[in-house]
């Protein structure tokens, strides 16, 4: 794996060894990497390759985890980390019987349940603005388009003003203009402080990231900036030093196989 980059920010979270097993097999090979605080750092690798484990495992839902992984100052799935880590898991969490207002009263409610009625109401509005659905506020969910239902998931991950925020593939599907829509949001998020972790198996997505967390086969290829990739392989995109990685790491099998 490459060399991370010195001089990095305060970390949001620092991994050691990280390891996941699923029966006898191992799903994440000892991975060590650091995710700077107030930045988005992309997770990016092809279909299957542990992305979603390793999201799992940041936001601590995760079983059979060794290794060391420290969240926010505390151990991953840590009681305390609950209300300051939001999650976006791949299949939108709306219900389609209420409206956009309602479900995020709900979940308001389950979020913040001491919160005052007009606390939580502020918190409703602030979230429907945050990702421009104000004026959908009393719109079915069930009536919604996909771009729209995945604009309704991250409202209500941005509830609680998560200071991690992990999005698991959030603009799989969508057109390219509600891509577009959606990276500006994540950028003015990371502007307000907030850590976003952003997995995708596009790579022309890893070009919008601060850092990157290239991944193949629950291996970690590097953990570095997409200037930093493109000039440690003399390629001009990330796709291209992805796949420059790749044939550097399965070189040694290739000419093992080779010789037999």
């Amino acid at each position: 794996m490459m060399n991370k980059s010195p001089s990095l920010p305060e970390p949001a979270v620092k991994a050691a060894s990280l390891t996941v097993t699923r029966g006898t097999r191992e799903v994440l090979h000892a991975l060590d990497f650091t995710i700077p605080k107030g930045q988005i750092t992309g997770l990016l690798g092809p279909s299957g390759c542990g992305k979603t484990t390793l999201m799992r495992t940041l936001v601590g839902t995760q079983a059979k985890v060794t290794g060391t992984l420290d969240v926010l100052g505390r151990p991953a799935g840590h009681p305390s980390l609950r209300s300051r880590i939001g999650y976006v898991t791949q299949a939108p969490s709306v219900y389609d019987d209420l409206t956009i207002r309602q479900n995020l009263d709900y979940f308001a409610a389950v979020l913040t349940p001491t919160h005052p009625h007009a606390a939580r109401r502020a918190d409703v509005d602030r979230a429907l603005a945050d990702v421009d659905l104000t004026s959908h506020a009393n719109s079915l969910a069930g009536n919604l388009s996909g771009g729209q239902r995945s604009r309704v998931s991250l409202a209500v991950a941005l509830l609680g003003t998560p200071d991690l925020l992990v999005l698991d593939e959030p603009t799989v599907g969508l057109d390219p203009v509600l891509r577009r829509d959606l990276w500006t949001l994540f950028h003015d998020i990371a502007a307000r402080g907030t850590t976003l972790v952003i997995s995708s198996h596009v790579m022309d997505e890893a070009e919008r990231c601060h850092r990157l967390l290239l991944m193949r086969a629950g291996h970690l290829l590097a953990d570095d900036t997409p200037t930093a990739l493109r000039t440690h392989t003399g390629t001009d995109t990330v796709e291209a030093a992805f796949l420059h990685l790749v044939d550097e790491a399965t070189a040694p099998t290739r000419e093992k196989d080779s010789l037999r």
